[in-house]
């Protein structure tokens, strides 16, 4: 991989690992049991995707 695509890949896992924290921080907070659900299944999505570009480099 190129410097500027490390750079890019990089960039990919910091917003996955943000989004992962921001979302299962809203499903904690959330009192709603379905909307836990559906927030909570969203962050482990970013978190696969985060395990998906670390596979990557």
């Amino acid at each position: 991989m190129t410097t500027k695509e490390l750079l890019y890949v990089d960039d990919a896992l910091s917003h996955a690992q943000l989004l992962a924290a921001q979302f299962q921080n809203a499903a904690d907070r959330l009192q709603d049991n379905a909307l836990r659900t559906q927030v909570t299944q969203m962050a482990e999505r970013h978190r696969q995707m985060y395990r998906q570009f670390y596979d990557l480099v």
